[in-house]
């Protein structure tokens, strides 16, 4: 009896930490299209919509710039802090139907999230014309 309650509360830890690992809540580094390291972004769920924010930036000169791509209330604000995944919403999987904003280039485009092999794909799109990143998650 004792080895049957062992049994099942290990396969119940197990099913905990599937569910952990199957969502992108937490910290992600993202890489530019050389595989560089760029920044460490936050990933959070509120009311069944997906958001982000950056963090960290790494290899950069100034330890928090200002968003001088942006456009309108965004123009001179931190890059720290700002929010790049703005309330995607899950179907079939995929984090889509919200925007993800760069800015890096001040743009903001349409955009779809998904996590695949502990990885988490990014794409930002405008019609047929799309970018993926594939962003790692912090230990």
């Amino acid at each position: 009896m004792r080895i049957l309650l062992i049994i099942a509360i290990s396969l119940l830890a197990l099913d905990v930490y599937a569910d952990s690992t199957d969502s992108p809540v937490g910290l992600w580094e993202t890489f530019d299209e050389n595989g560089q390291l760029q920044s460490t972004v936050e990933v959070r769920i509120e009311d069944d919509r997906l958001f982000a924010n950056i963090v960290r930036l790494h290899n950069s000169d100034d330890k928090n710039p200002m968003c001088d791509k942006c456009q309108g209330d965004l123009y001179g604000k931190p890059v720290i802090g700002m929010q790049i995944f703005d309330g995607l919403t899950l179907k079939k999987e995929v984090w889509q139907k919200g925007a993800v904003f760069d800015p890096k280039t001040g743009d903001s485009y349409k955009g779809k999230v998904w996590l695949n092999g502990g990885k988490l794909y990014v794409r930002g799109y405008v019609g047929f014309l799309y970018k993926t990143r594939v962003w790692r998650r912090v230990l």
